[in-house]
């Protein structure tokens, strides 16, 4: 009988392999870094190759950890960075170039093509967001249009598109011989292309941006079976491949935010901030995204408002390889405490533009206060005070749309582990901040879908009940200072703005 749900979390940065129990308890793991390719300022891309390769690596190794094998697996999990493109030609399974990830921001003439008739918010009636260089759909375009044969596969119906999810899937499930070409609805409401209310590809949107409808995946329930492992695979066996969740909405399944008014905030390469809307479509009117929190099955959709956050723990990590002020990203902390505070020093890091609640795609990062007094350790303080302070952000736009009062916070992500940023998150915020026992609320979340689907959990309230709390940050910050620092920060914060030229 099968003892154990499998997660497989694609990430920005590296994928994992996690083994779950009932209790929601890891028993097995790995995890794999791949390589950030930067061909040009403001490119970003991945090679689907190398993440499917490192996928069935850490497959095997989380299994063998866990010592298990397929017959002890009730289901697998997929959780992925989210917008992140790949186009491909699913009679050889080879892609039609790296992948597109989210940082990108090549596609801003595109985007802005299409902000002349109706403006930034043109489609987001319909789909919840704003024109901007982070979601699918304009990279879909990109590649067509630049990408030799692609767009003639495309309208051949060779060519298929897919977010990572979809290519994991796809190739977990036979790839050329029999691979499910689907999607969920939550990574389909980060194309651009779907309507929220329908759950439905938009024709007229796609149409608009030229990306043929049938190169699209079809769009599923976030649990449900979508297809089976093969016995040649990684998992050395079948099993049901039967959940999928964006990261972000993920991480809100795995915190247990089922009713309507929990939120949570996950510290990764961005920090993303979801507030779970019930089945309430909220459009926001404060910068925030409104985007699909999950769908279980036939029960109905449960909305979310998202406040995006762009660059977070990528400051780190470019703290580390471009400057290499530091060997490894823990070490930013200890740095950080051989200050007192920031100098007088705020870090904007705008590297692919401003994402919520701004969305400036003309933004670039800066670094404003400089004197001959401030060291690495203050630039280390700042990389992480800018964490909190855009998380603030986001926090502030949820209650402007919501009505909601930001009670406590919980956490999850690399970040949390932090402790000089999260007490400095709670002083910023000024309520509390509330790390779980299983951090890796990501992979677990996928790990419920999928678990849900065939019965391993019976219900929601099984999921809350593994939930337990593991530390606790209280705000001690006086209240004026906190609020002039964060007023410093928001002056930071114009001083962004307008960077590129849009022929540039």
């Amino acid at each position: 009988m099968a003892k154990y749900v499998a997660s497989i979390d694609q990430g920005t940065t590296s994928t994992r392999c996690m083994i779950f129990t009932h209790n929601g308890q890891p028993v097995g793991q790995h995890q794999l870094e791949h390589e950030q390719i930067y061909p040009k300022p403001g490119w970003v891309e991945h090679d689907p190759k190398e993440i499917w390769e490192r996928t069935q690596e850490v497959i095997k190794v989380a299994m063998r950890r866990a010592g298990a094998s397929a017959s002890d697996i009730a289901a697998v999990g997929i959780t992925n960075q989210r917008e992140t493109t790949v186009v491909w030609n699913k009679k050889t399974g080879e892609a039609y170039g790296n992948a597109l990830v989210w940082q990108d921001t090549r596609t801003d003439r595109i985007v802005n093509a299409l902000s002349k008739d109706g403006g930034q918010d043109r489609f987001r009636p319909q789909v919840g967001l704003p024109l901007a260089t982070y979601f699918s759909g304009p990279k879909i375009k990109w590649i067509l249009d630049n990408v030799e044969g692609a767009r003639e596969a495309a309208e051949a119906g060779d060519a298929v598109f897919g977010n990572i999810d979809t290519w994991v899937v796809w190739n977990l499930t036979g790839g050329v011989k029999s691979g499910a070409h689907v999607t969920d609805v939550t990574n389909a409401s980060r194309t651009m292309l779907m309507n929220l209310d329908t759950l439905d590809w938009n024709a007229d949107i796609a149409a608009a941006m030229d990306v043929p409808v049938k190169m699209l995946p079809a769009i599923k329930s976030s649990s449900e079976v979508y297809g089976y492992t093969k016995n040649d695979g990684p998992f050395g066996g079948e099993i049901p491949v039967a959940g999928i969740l964006g990261d972000q909405q993920a991480a809100t399944v795995g915190q247990a935010c089922f009713d309507a008014g929990e939120a949570k905030n996950t510290y990764g390469t961005g920090c993303f901030m979801l507030l779970n809307t019930g089945t309430d479509l909220v459009h926001s009117k404060n910068g925030l995204l409104t985007t699909l929190c999950y769908k279980f099955g036939d029960e109905p959709a449960v909305y979310a408002l998202e406040g995006s956050i762009a660059i977070t723990g990528a400051l780190v990590q470019w703290l580390r390889d471009n400057l290499k002020m530091i060997d490894s990203a823990p070490e930013i902390e200890d740095l950080a405490k051989t200050v007192d505070d920031n100098g007088g020093i705020y870090f904007v890091p705008a590297f692919s533009g401003l994402f919520a609640p701004y969305w400036k795609s003309d933004a670039r990062g800066v670094i404003v206060g400089m004197t001959r007094y401030v060291n690495r350790g203050h630039i280390a303080r700042a990389a992480l005070e800018a964490t909190a302070y855009q998380t603030r952000e986001v926090a502030e736009a949820m209650t402007a749309d919501s009505g909601v009062e930001l009670k406590a916070l919980k956490v999850d992500g690399g970040m949390v582990y932090n402790d000089l940023l999260m007490q400095f998150q709670s002083d910023v915020l000024g309520v509390p901040v509330i790390r779980p026992k299983v951090s890796e609320t990501t992979a677990l979340g996928s790990a419920y879908a999928a678990g849900l689907a065939v019965g391993f959990w019976k219900n929601t309230d099984e999921m809350r009940a593994n939930w337990g709390k593991d530390k606790e940050w209280g705000s001690g910050m006086d209240s004026g200072k906190r609020e002039k620092m964060f007023a410093e920060w928001k002056k930071a914060v114009t001083r962004t703005f307008d960077w590129v030229e849009n022929d540039a």
